[in-house]
């Protein structure tokens, strides 16, 4: 599935900090099931594909709106706080992945200067 995956699935402890909803977002994308956790990962397919990890070629267009939406139907008046919560999650987990990939700053200020990215 990806090669920055820490965890088996099985009674091994998630390592990286959000990774619960990374994985079931995966599947949940392969599957193509449009889920909190699949939107959540389409939304940072970007940087996630750039840390190796494999997603579908096909992911849903502006996965923002559709989960906040999706937020909004079980508890409207805590979406903007619990989209928010879920976005910290992603990018904790994204920078979590690329310290143990050793993936510095350095290394994304010049792929963003050579228009790599």
């Amino acid at each position: 599935m990806s090669d920055v995956r820490f965890s088996s699935g099985s009674d091994w402890p998630h390592v990286l900090p959000g990774e619960d909803l990374i994985e079931a977002g995966i599947r949940d994308l392969h599957d193509r099931r449009e889920s909190i956790e699949a939107l959540l990962v389409a939304i940072g397919a970007p940087r996630l594909r750039r840390l190796g990890i494999e997603l579908p070629e096909q992911l849903p267009d502006n996965p923002e709106h559709p989960l906040y939406d999706l937020l909004s139907k079980d508890e409207s008046d805590s979406a903007h706080s619990r989209y928010n919560a879920l976005i910290r999650r992603l990018v904790s987990y994204e920078r979590a992945a690329e310290c143990l990939k050793g993936i510095t700053l350095r290394d994304k200020l010049e792929e963003l200067v050579s228009g790599r990215c």
